[in-house]
């Protein structure tokens, strides 16, 4: 039996309910994943809540998409991007559907060896903002030299995008409240406050232009800053899919219809965050953990969206 997080109905994080469920065999090509933690994303919070959809059909809706665990039965033959699963391995899954759960069954394809230097917790909230800050550092072509802004930079993935950039070898800006300024700094990043002003204090610290900028927010105003201090459309990159976005023609990245999934790049960038997690040089910032069975307020606390760093389940 496996102890699992479901939303029986669309709503709040107070419609989330906790099960007990059979868990099958593995099939072939799957393995069986003892889960010691969970990441939790905005993305849930989205599901559940319906604004994505509400079809009943998808009733009642298993959650999340990122876990890691020991696995404790493999399917012969099971291969992941790194080679053979075997029992007992410490792995890492990403793209883990019903993630909410203590025991997963999941694809050997999603399935990578855990960083014996990263704990469970920090393993499960590496691969799903890591690889979404891969991929927007692709398509805006950040490297050595730029000048870059992150909106929203304390968020999950501009965490992990700062981090990334500044081992890219470029000059990263990022906007967050005065509260996160500090654990910015100490990544490498330059902050700033958002708000009133946001174009003047960019202007200051970076009189010739910005030569990208990715946009972790969603707002107005990082749209607009953006597209004043950077020349080339092309280098700004957006992970909240808006209307406005769409129409001035930005790169909108993520799950969204008419958005770019950058399934390949996200998929081929796991054991490139795997790698540089295990040498240290990229790091998970975990805000708070919480027994699986209080996900509702886990996820109260992620849909205030103010923390810094990622929420962890444990089952």
């Amino acid at each position: 039996m496996a102890t699992t997080v479901v939303a029986p109905s669309y709503g709040g994080p107070e419609v989330l309910v906790v099960i007990e469920e059979e868990v099958g065999p593995p099939g072939p090509g799957e393995v069986l994943v003892d889960v010691r933690a969970v990441g939790t994303n905005p993305i849930d919070v989205k599901l559940f809540s319906g604004r994505m959809g509400r079809d009943p059909g998808q009733l009642p809706l298993h959650l999340g998409s990122e876990a890691s665990g020991v696995v404790v039965e493999a399917a012969p033959g099971s291969i992941g991007p790194a080679g053979p699963i075997t029992i007992g391995d410490e792995v890492m899954v990403f793209r883990a559907p019903g993630a909410y759960t203590s025991r997963l069954i999941a694809p050997a394809s999603s399935v990578i060896p855990k960083p014996p230097t990263l704990t469970f917790e920090e393993a499960s909230g590496l691969l799903l903002t890591g690889s979404t800050a891969v991929h927007a550092l692709k398509v805006t072509a950040v490297g050595p030299g730029d000048t870059i802004v992150f909106h929203g930079a304390s968020g999950g993935v501009g965490l992990m995008a700062v981090q990334l950039a500044v081992l890219a070898g470029a000059r990263v800006i990022g906007t967050a409240s005065e509260s996160h300024h500090e654990a910015l700094r100490q990544l490498g990043a330059e902050p700033v406050a958002y708000g009133p002003g946001l174009l003047e204090r960019l202007e200051a610290l970076a009189p010739d232009g910005l030569d990208a900028a990715i946009d972790g927010i969603g707002t107005d105003e990082a749209v607009d800053v953006s597209l004043a201090l950077v020349p080339d459309r092309e280098r700004i990159a957006t992970i909240v899919a808006t209307p406005r976005s769409f129409e001035l023609g930005l790169k909108v990245l993520g799950g969204a219809p008419g958005a770019d999934p950058g399934t390949d790049i996200r998929a081929a960038a796991r054991l490139e965050l795997a790698a540089l997690a295990a040498t240290g040089q990229l790091v998970v910032l975990v805000a708070a953990t919480y027994p699986l069975t209080e996900a509702t307020a886990a996820l109260e606390l992620l849909a205030q969206g103010h923390t810094h760093g990622k929420i962890i389940l444990v089952p």
